[in-house]
C-alpha cells in the first residue's frame, strides 16, 4: 500500500503479548499492550493532534498559512508538528523545563518554535506554559490554540479510533484497560467506546504522586496537599482537563516516579519494547491491581510512546542514579 503522506498511516498500531514481564510478577491474566509508538510521530498522541486541527479547520478556525499554537509535554506538540508540514502551518509550542532534552530538540527539528517555561509554578502564573500560550494565541494573527486539555477532539480521537481497534483486536475479550492520564483524552474515548461495548469492562487510570487526579476522582476536589512537583513525563495534572470524563473511570492507581521509571527499563530488557516514562507507570499500575486479576482476564495497558524521547533521562544510567532510582 502506497499512502499520499505521512498523516495516512496513523492509527492501526499493534497489539503485543508480554510474555517475560508478567510471569516473572506472579501476574496470571493475559497482559496485551496496545503499542502507540508505531504511529509516525512515536506516540499516541498524532492521533488527537491531527483529530484538533481538522476539527478546527472544519470549523474554520485554523485558516490557511495560519499558526498552531499550544502547550505541549511534548508528544501533542509532534503530532501537531506533522500535520502541520503536510497542510501548510506553522507552529509554536510552549513546554515546561522538566520534559527531556530530547523532546525539545525533536519539536524544532521539525520546525517548530519552541519556548521553554518553568514547571514549578501555579498553572495560572503567567510565566505557566498554560498561561504563555495562551496569551501566544491572542498576540499572534491567524492563528489557533488548540488546548489539548478542553479540546474535545482530543478524547473524541480515541472514540473514533483507538477505542474500535482495542475491541477488534482482542475480539471483544478485553476485561480490563488501563492507561495513564494526563489530558484525559485517552482514557476518556478509549473508556466510552468500551463501556458502551460491555459495561463491565474494568476502565483504570494511572496518576503519578504530586498530581490530583486519583484524589478528585474519589472526593470530586482537588486537594491541594496532593500537589506536588514531580519528575515523570505525561501523566498526572494540577488541574482537571474538561477531557477527562470521570464516570467512565472505575479507579486510578498512583505510581511512583522510581517505579515507572524502572518498570520502563525493564520491559526494555525483558519484552524489546522501548517505550517512553509513563508506558512504565502503565505497567506498574498493572501490578498494583495485580490482586484484582485472574487467568480469565485480559488486561490492555496503552504505551503511549517511545524510549527514545528519554534518553537522556530514564535510559541513562548516571541520570538515574543521581535520582536514587537505582
Amino acid at each position: 500500500m502506497i499512502f499520499n503522506n505521512v498523516l495516512e498511516t496513523i492509527g492501526n498500531t499493534p497489539m503485543i503479548r508480554l510474555n517475560t514481564l508478567p510471569a516473572e510478577n506472579n501476574i496470571k491474566a493475559t497482559v496485551l499492550a496496545k503499542v502507540e509508538f508505531f504511529n509516525p510521530g512515536n506516540s499516541v498522541k498524532d492521533r488527537m493532534a491531527l483529530k484538533m486541527v481538522e476539527d478546527a479547520e472544519a470549523k474554520g478556525l485554523l485558516k490557511p498559512g495560519g499558526t498552531i499554537i499550544e502547550g505541549t509535554s511534548g508528544n501533542t506538540g509532534m503530532g501537531l508538528a506533522l500535520a502541520a508540514i503536510v497542510k501548510g502551518y506553522k507552529c509554536i509550542f510552549t513546554t515546561t523545563d522538566k520534559q527531556s532534552k530530547e523532546k525539545v530538540d525533536i519539536l524544532r527539528a521539525m520546525g517548530a518554535q519552541v519556548i521553554v517555561c518553568p514547571t514549578d509554578v501555579e498553572p495560572d502564573d503567567p510565566r505557566s506554559y498554560y498561561s504563555v500560550s495562551a496569551r501566544l494565541a491572542k498576540e499572534t494573527p491567524n492563528s489557533y490554540y488548540c488546548n489539548q486539555y478542553d479540546n474535545l477532539s482530543n478524547r473524541q480521537a480515541h472514540y473514533e479510533t483507538t477505542g474500535p481497534e482495542i475491541w477488534k483486536q482482542t475480539e471483544g475479550k478485553i476485561t480490563h484497560f488501563i492507561v495513564g492520564v494526563g489530558t484525559g483524552g485517552c482514557i476518556s474515548g478509549i473508556g466510552r467506546y468500551l463501556k458502551e461495548k460491555n459495561p463491565d469492562i474494568k476502565i483504570i487510570g494511572v496518576d503519578t504522586y504530586g498530581s490530583t487526579l486519583k484524589a478528585y476522582h474519589e472526593t470530586g476536589k482537588i486537594d491541594e496537599s496532593e500537589i506536588y512537583s514531580y519528575i515523570t513525563e505525561g501523566i498526572g495534572e494540577d488541574i482537571i482537563p474538561e477531557n477527562i470524563d470521570f464516570d467512565i473511570i472505575d479507579e486510578f492507581v498512583k505510581v511512583t516516579d522510581k517505579d515507572g521509571a524502572v518498570m520502563a527499563r525493564y520491559l526494555a530488557r525483558k519484552e524489546g519494547l522501548f517505550i517512553g516514562y509513563s508506558c512504565g507507570s502503565a505497567m506498574q499500575g498493572i501490578v498494583e491491581i495485580n490482586d484484582q486479576l485472574t487467568e480469565e482476564d485480559v488486561v490492555v495497558v496503552l504505551f503511549h510512546d517511545h524510549g527514545s524521547r528519554y534518553v537522556g533521562k530514564v535510559y541513562n544510567d548516571d541520570w538515574m542514579k543521581e535520582k536514587g532510582f537505582i
